[in-house]
């Protein structure tokens, strides 16, 4: 059987480039058909309205997953009661915005995961521009994958295959992404790896409120435009901390990989030189 699952990005957050490839990162699984639709980075209701019908009305994947910037925003709640109307099983995956919505997305019958480690942008004009913008998120997805986020992300999303296939009903995934449940699933066995990952999740969660006071708190430029630059600072160290973190497993020979096996499967190694299970 073939699981045909449709993914909407409307806006980003710093998993959004990766929620479809981390379920098939060789291109090689069998059991799924991946479609998506986006809206770029805009996320107005018009914006999401348009992508959000076009995948439950054309498209009709066996479930949604509805990726972007805090579900609580006008576009993202536009996209919750299509979703919530469809009849088809959804799930949202926002940033730590979505802590003040989850309750209500619970109510419209949707799932969620909240990655509290993925921050807002410093979105200042005279700061961000589109280098600096990649280099941001790119600092974000290393935080992400390294921590521990990435995989509970792609272990929720492989339980709801998993459940149709074996033709049961999906249980939509609640889930709250902090730093224990993060390095809980990367499986550390080196406990200094564990507290640096540890670290760098914290340090990125502080960021997004760092630029929240200076993209929308703080009014004069010459105030604001340090207070965003030192986000970027912030994300750039949390990154390096992950990357220490990532060496000192690999000098014990003890970094955790889950590959997928064709069929869709998650296969299980830690020795480099080891077939995965």
């Amino acid at each position: 059987m073939v699981v045909k699952i449709g993914i909407i990005k409307c806006g980003n957050i710093g998993m959004s480039p990766v929620v479809d490839l981390a379920l098939d990162e060789r291109a090689d699984r069998k059991d799924i058909a991946v479609r998506v639709l986006g809206s770029g980075a805009k996320m107005d209701p018009e914006s999401v309205e348009e992508v959000t019908k076009k995948m439950v009305e054309e498209v009709k994947p066996d479930f949604i997953i509805y990726i972007g910037p805090n579900p609580g925003a006008p576009g993202p709640k536009k996209a919750r009661e299509i979703l919530s109307e469809s009849g088809i099983p959804a799930v949202i995956i926002g940033d730590a915005p979505g802590l003040r919505v989850k309750d209500e997305m619970e109510q419209q019958g949707l799932g969620y995961i909240i990655i509290k480690c993925d921050p807002m942008i410093g979105a200042r004009r005279e700061f961000l521009d589109p280098v600096e913008m990649a280099l941001f998120n790119s600092d974000v997805l290393r935080v992400l994958a390294g921590t521990g986020a990435l995989r509970v992300v792609q272990e929720a999303i492989d339980k709801m295959i998993d459940a149709v296939k074996e033709g049961k009903e999906i249980e939509l995934p609640k889930i709250v992404i902090n730093e224990q449940k993060a390095v809980e699933a990367m499986e550390f066995t080196n406990p200094y790896a564990k507290a640096k990952a540890m670290a760098a999740f914290v340090i990125a969660e502080k960021v997004g409120d760092v630029d929240v006071k200076g993209c929308f708190m703080t009014k004069e430029a010459e105030k604001y435009i340090p207070i965003v630059a030192s986000a970027h600072e912030m994300i750039r160290y949390a990154a390096k901390l992950v990357d220490e973190a990532r060496e000192l497993e690999k000098a014990n020979d003890s970094v955790s990989r889950k590959p997928h096996h064709p069929e869709g499967k998650r296969l299980n190694k830690k020795a480099l030189m080891e077939k995965p299970e």
